[in-house]
């Protein structure tokens, strides 16, 4: 019969090596820019930062009120990178300086072709109260972007905050690895 209370040292060894090699990881994936999507925006998988200045994925940290607003309801998770203390967001960018936005109840168009998936929702997963951006027609300005998800309609973006300042992207990405 085996006492209790004393820690197998196998376990123990095998404990840490664990935690030392998830330390390992999370550490070569801020180091090579990796980016690991859970959120229902995207398809589920590894991004990979990239210098390309005209990559149509980026990563933010929203601007309040909407900083709060996503974080307080789990849109985004808990984290260090955002001064409100949780991730950044995932976004594909759908218009740019020049083009045409017209935001609408049927969703999204961008010069004249509605993007799928973008109509605003009027309530969230959990039956929360969602407020879009005001509707009609946009001309986007220079120095910012629009951004939506056309993979998943429940999606946080320029629904609902409008554009997003070029100045507040952090990273511009690239799919390394989608399953």
């Amino acid at each position: 019969m085996r006492k209790c209370g004393r820690p197998n040292l196998a376990v123990t060894r095998l404990l840490v090596a664990a935690f030392a090699a998830l330390a390992a990881l999370v550490s070569a994936a801020v180091y090579t820019g990796l980016r690991i999507n859970t959120s229902y925006s995207l398809p589920l998988g590894i991004y990979v930062r990239t210098s390309d200045s005209n990559a149509r994925l980026i990563e933010f940290c929203p601007v309040e009120p909407f900083a709060t607003e996503s974080s307080q309801r789990g849109y985004r998770t808990h984290g260090a990178a955002c001064s409100d203390g949780a991730v950044p967001l995932l976004k594909p960018v759908v218009a740019v300086a020049g083009d045409r936005v017209v935001l609408s109840p049927a969703g999204m168009s961008v010069n004249g072709r509605l993007l799928p998936k973008t109509a605003p929702l009027t309530r969230d997963w959990a039956g929360r109260s969602l407020h879009p951006w005001p509707f009609g027609t946009y001309v986007v300005e220079q120095g910012t972007v629009w951004v939506a998800s056309t993979y998943n309609r429940g999606s946080y973006d320029s629904r609902y905050m409008g554009p997003i300042k070029i100045s507040i992207i952090r990273a511009r990405l690239r799919p390394l690895w989608l399953l």
